[in-house]
């Protein structure tokens, strides 16, 4: 184990140090300026396409609801990194960490949109649902399927696997921390309750997201925005201090500069998964009646989840303090952070909203595999296998150490995302195309709806055909 988190940690140092923190803030600023800032100026357009009518239920008899399609990638986007991410951002990179994760998430918010459009405009139609994401824009965009089963591998490897290891290793550790719960009781249960779900479906795994997610999501909201309040006149002190951590002379001298880039970014990503190829999985699925409602959906999650909810953990962590040298690990951080603040009682809502958190993870990232299994081959044999295989890494997550789990996680997400921004850099103008088009209608009073024959060169789009403007009118 030793040895392998060595090898991991070398991988990870060249990947994460020379290449993949220029390449997320520099597409993310191209995207920003190319799609004239599309993450600020439709703000408000994110909320009225989320709340809509037909975006609450769907509309055809396939696909997901647009909100439930926002539900399973904030299943797998609120978890784990919001609670023991930013708190190893924090103790590892410094209050400085913060900031980065902030620019990772306003920059990576363009990207989301690209994206989660591109997977709307090339997904395809199959039986009762849609299947769409990366690997299927990469085979039909670019024409690329050597390129699409490469990253179809990578997918079902970092979120099936490695990524559903780090969701177990989380809960284990805030219920042995906080109940004493033996590690092996608590893989036991994580198995039980991931294998009923797992083997129900889709639509299974969206109706428990969707009951799960907003729930937990808001009651953490409500807890956390109580601590700051209670702390209020210490919020500018904070702020400033992220600030002056993010930049300050000392931290430049000592190194700690490079840190708290490094960790933000690395855990910044981890957590909003911009650009990294997964929340298009879930975005795909959804019954819309135009590319760009999805896009918007999905790059208002981005904000929801770290502008929101990581600033809110990292600033009660920060409120704490004793988070520099600390030994706890992740979860155990913020849980003490809470304790501090409200006692006991916290610490013990915060075990049980990681477990919810954290659990929902688990079905939103067993998804993204399955989706991309069945783009290599529809097989029951291979659907079969990369279950058991979910529910064994579950176990391994619940317990293996947090170091090991969370260099895999860095090192497997890297590789993913740099497959993906290579495909939507050159997919570019597809997504802007499509974003032209939306806004021209919506200037025009109307409610979009997408033809694929208003692309300059609609090669390899299969749905959007004009005939079938019954299933989005």
């Amino acid at each position: 184990m030793e040895f392998l988190e060595k090898i991991v940690g070398a991988a990870n140092e060249v990947m994460w140090t020379y290449i993949l923190i220029a390449v997320l803030i520099g597409l993310g600023l191209w995207f920003t300026i190319k799609t004239r800032f599309v993450q600020f100026r439709l703000f408000p357009e994110m909320f009225r396409v989320l709340f809509d009518k037909r975006t609450m239920s769907a509309s055809g008899k396939k696909g997901t609801s647009s909100f439930q399609a926002f539900a399973i990638s904030a299943a797998s986007r609120v978890g784990t990194g919001n609670l023991a991410g930013v708190a190893s951002a924090v103790a590892l990179g410094g209050p400085g960490a913060v900031f980065w994760m902030w620019i990772i998430a306003l920059l990576g918010s363009a990207t989301a949109f690209v994206e989660s459009t591109l997977a709307q405009v090339y997904k395809i139609p199959e039986k009762n649902q849609y299947r769409g994401g990366p690997a299927y824009y990469i085979e039909k965009g670019l024409n690329k399927r050597w390129l699409g089963i490469v990253f179809a591998v990578t997918i079902t490897f970092t979120y099936g696997l490695v990524f559903n290891s780090v969701q177990s290793n989380t809960i284990s550790l805030a219920f042995n921390g906080q109940f004493d719960v033996s590690k092996n009781m608590m893989a036991i249960v994580l198995v039980v309750l991931t294998a009923i779900v797992i083997f129900g479906g889709l639509k299974s795994i969206a109706n428990v997201s969707q009951i799960i997610v907003p729930v937990m999501a808001i009651l953490y909201i409500i807890l956390a925005f109580f601590v700051l309040i209670m702390n209020i006149t210490a919020i500018p002190d904070m702020i400033a201090y992220v600030f002056s951590n993010a930049f300050g002379f000392r931290e430049v001298a000592g190194g700690g500069f490079g840190a708290a880039i490094l960790m933000g970014t690395k855990r910044g990503l981890f957590s909003n998964e911009a650009g990294m190829g997964s929340a298009p999985n879930a975005a795909a699925t959804a019954e819309v009646s135009h590319p760009a409602k999805q896009g918007l959906i999905q790059s208002l999650g981005v904000f929801f989840d770290t502008i929101l909810i990581c600033s809110a953990t990292a600033f009660i962590i920060i409120a704490a303090g004793g988070f520099e040298g600390s030994e706890a690990d992740g979860i155990q951080l913020t849980q003490n952070a809470f304790e501090q603040h409200l006692g006991d009682a916290a610490a013990i809502f915060i075990a049980v909203a990681i477990f919810f958190f954290a659990y929902s993870s688990i079905l939103g990232n067993y998804y993204y595999g399955e989706n991309n299994i069945g783009y290599i081959k529809d097989s029951k044999i291979g659907l079969f296998i990369y279950r058991i295989a979910v529910l064994a890494m579950v176990v391994f997550g619940a317990i293996a150490t947090f170091d090991l789990v969370w260099a895999l996680a860095d090192l497997s997400m890297g590789i993913m995302a740099l497959i993906n921004l290579y495909a939507i850099t050159r997919l570019y103008k597809v997504a802007n195309r499509v974003l032209q088009d939306y806004m021209k209608q919506r200037k025009e009073g109307k409610d979009p709806v997408f033809y694929r024959d208003s692309l300059d060169d609609p090669t390899g789009v299969e749905y959007w055909g004009r005939d079938q403007t019954s299933e989005k009118e």
